[in-house]
């Protein structure tokens, strides 16, 4: 196994679970900005922002009771943690993160795609075979290999993101102030935020492989209430910095690359691209790795062994495999705007109402469950 050697440190007690929860979400919408385009431009400078509070208040508070009652229950894997919450309906969720997992590489290979066609003209279908590629690696050899990648991936995020608000705001601050004194609220911002966090909330069962290093549910609540902040300030950051551009960057393919042409510093346009990739990397590796997770616990039960760094990758590559195809017939854009706010109606169904349906029934006194029998 891939577990913890001797004392978790306070890294991977506490910052790591939500490094990792930012490194599912931030995919190929958010790290473009195709996503804060497509569900918080809409609602206008202030609006957007208020719907992007929302949606960090939700992402901590689901993350924080999905995190508590997997520790609770050792439940590591996405399969383990919904055969606890939906008992016999737990294949419900493995149909509903079937989608998600088709859905999500394919934006990232699209995202990946047109990456290396502003770069370097390169054909769409080049650079997401490059990411394809990169993401089996990665997800070859379990958590030795996926947390370090969450590690030093987010110190370079942090680092491009902070880098990018402090340009645009010296290039395009009169603009940014200009735009953030219109109208104070959409009516739609709540709608948004909400949308928005629902589809994208499935990251905190995804990455459920990161617990193992949490010591208890004081833990578990504390890691979860932090996930939502670091995996939303660089989105904020990013927001601000579109907002220059309000109202038309609402249908830019990719805004993230507008934005960088108008700045006008090629060294760092190709800085920020390298992170983007690096964003989607971590993605798509945290998606696959979930899917890997799931797997290794049934060939633990049925051989005994770990599941070897082989079969990881043919995973990884099966998977990947059927996704570019669907990024590069559909595109970025109509992903994003077709699939998403089904899938987000799909998880609050499958994920969030039982979940909170399980946690008041728990508060209450209703449910005892001290363990989980996990069939083989």
């Amino acid at each position: 196994m891939d577990g913890p050697r001797g004392r978790p440190s306070w890294f991977q007690r506490f910052l790591l679970p939500g490094f990792a929860f930012k490194a599912v979400v931030i995919g190929g919408g958010y790290a473009t900005g195709r996503e804060l385009a497509e569900f918080f431009v809409p609602s206008g400078p202030w609006g957007g922002l208020a719907g992007l509070l929302v949606a960090t208040l939700l992402w901590s508070l689901v993350c924080a009771a999905t995190f508590a009652l997997a520790v609770s229950a050792r439940a590591y894997d996405y399969r383990a943690f919904f055969q606890l919450l939906l008992g016999r309906g737990w294949f419900l969720f493995e149909i509903a993160y079937t989608l998600f997992v088709i859905l999500v590489l394919a934006v990232y290979g699209a995202a990946a795609g047109a990456i290396g066609q502003a770069l370097f003209g390169w054909p769409a279908l080049v650079g997401t075979l490059a990411l394809a590629g990169a993401i089996a690696l990665f997800a070859s050899f379990g958590n030795r290999s996926v947390e370090p990648l969450f590690k030093w991936v987010s110190i370079l995020l942090y680092g491009v993101y902070a880098t990018f608000l402090v340009l645009a705001l010296q290039h395009f601050g009169s603009a940014i102030e200009a735009n953030f004194a219109g109208p104070a609220l959409d009516p739609h911002w709540l709608r948004g935020g909400v949308a928005y966090a629902s589809y994208n909330v499935v990251g905190a069962v995804i990455i459920l492989p990161m617990l193992r290093h949490l010591t208890g549910r004081r833990d578990a609540i504390l890691a979860g209430l932090i996930a939502g902040p670091l995996a939303m300030i660089p989105a904020i950051a990013f927001f601000v910095a579109m907002i220059a551009f309000y109202p038309g960057i609402a249908t830019a393919p990719l805004p993230s690359d507008l934005i960088l042409v108008r700045l006008g510093h090629p060294v760092f346009h190709l800085a920020f691209q390298a992170m983007i990739f690096c964003a989607l990397l971590e993605s798509g590796t945290g998606a696959i790795h979930a899917v890997n997770e799931r797997v290794a616990g049934i060939w633990r039960a049925r051989s005994g062994g770990d599941l070897p760094p082989r079969g990881r990758a043919a995973i990884a590559i099966g998977v990947m495999t059927m996704c570019v195809f669907a990024a590069d017939r559909i595109g970025l854009v109509g992903l994003i705007a077709g699939g998403y706010r089904i899938l987000a109606g799909v998880i609050l169904a499958v994920y969030v109402m039982p979940l909170l349906v399980v946690l008041g029934m728990r508060a209450f006194g209703y449910v005892r469950r001290p363990g989980l029998r996990t069939a083989p």
